[in-house]
């Protein structure tokens, strides 16, 4: 090691702490929850795995006012859209296409807006 270097724990003024294991981790909660719901089920049935993700989705905190939030619920809703099959896939597409039509508008609007104040 060059002279000036310091080993990396060492520029913490006498090194990093070790972190104490959790007893209580909320990956451990959740597993624990699962496993109550689904007692007496065959956890390698597809039918039984897909409830079980069911069931992980629905109690998934997030924020809700938050880029985040909002973004993860898209996520949600994509997921879903990919799940469907028949008229429900159909309807959300239909609803995707609304929703890009409607920001397309929006965007024409205002680009028709501010080049007509520009131009005016």
């Amino acid at each position: 090691m060059p002279s000036g270097c310091r080993p990396r724990h060492e520029a913490y003024r006498g090194g990093v702490a070790p972190q104490e294991p959790r007893d209580e981790d909320p990956d451990t909660d959740e597993r624990r929850r699962l496993d109550d719901e689904l007692i007496g089920l065959d956890r390698n049935d597809p039918e039984v795995q897909a409830f079980s993700e069911h069931l992980a989705r629905i109690h998934r905190l997030r924020p809700g006012f938050t880029v985040e939030g909002y973004l993860s619920g898209v996520t949600d809703f994509a997921e879903s859209a990919n799940r469907a099959q028949g008229p429900r896939r159909a309807a959300a597409v239909l609803v995707v296409a609304l929703l890009l039509l409607a920001a397309a508008f929006a965007v024409w609007e205002a680009t028709a807006y501010i080049v007509g104040t520009l131009l005016g």
